[in-house]
């Protein structure tokens, strides 16, 4: 049956992504734990979160040049339909990470400070050096789909001969 390859297809997909967010460490992510997969006789259908095309296919900066003088170093980006361009990715959007990353706003004091000082700068940060690229998905997918097309040819062939038609002068192949 298509089931089994396509199960086959998504066990595998699943192992390389995660393998790919591990080696970017990105292991311990919301993405990796919500990476998920249902095949039937006819599909497969991957379940992600929303922002995976931007970790997959990566953003690229605005880059310029930073208060001192030196410039942004941007990240490696390889064909991303992504790039900021004049408005900066929301700060409260790092709060959680900054949070699980134990990143906490001291003065020289060593008192702790205003959260909201240090996901300005961690936006800012991101805008002008870019999400590299990872290719975390897609490599897998276009990997082990060339892998797998021989046995999803070969399925797709006996799916055929078990469902001729032999009972009429017609004979019907789907």
């Amino acid at each position: 049956m298509l089931k089994d390859v396509f199960d086959e297809l998504g066990r595998k997909v699943l192992r390389d992504a995660r393998l790919n967010l591990k080696r970017v460490k990105k292991g311990n992510s919301s993405l990796y734990k919500n990476i998920k997969y249902k095949a039937d006789d006819k599909s497969i259908v991957f379940t992600l979160p929303d922002y995976w095309e931007f970790v997959d296919a990566g953003v690229k900066g605005v880059g310029g040049s930073k208060a001192d003088g030196s410039k942004w170093k941007t990240k490696k980006v390889t064909n991303s339909k992504f790039k900021y361009r004049d408005k900066k990715p929301p700060f409260m959007a790092f709060n959680g990470w900054s949070i699980k990353k134990k990143i906490a706003p001291r003065s020289k004091s060593g008192q702790f400070q205003s959260r909201k000082s240090i996901l300005f700068a961690i936006a800012n940060s991101v805008y002008h050096t870019g999400i590299a690229t990872t290719d975390f998905f897609t490599e897998p997918v276009d990997t082990n789909i060339l892998l797998l097309a021989p046995k999803l040819a070969e399925q797709q062939i006996l799916d055929m001969i078990d469902k001729l038609d032999f009972n009429s002068n017609n004979i019907t192949i789907q």
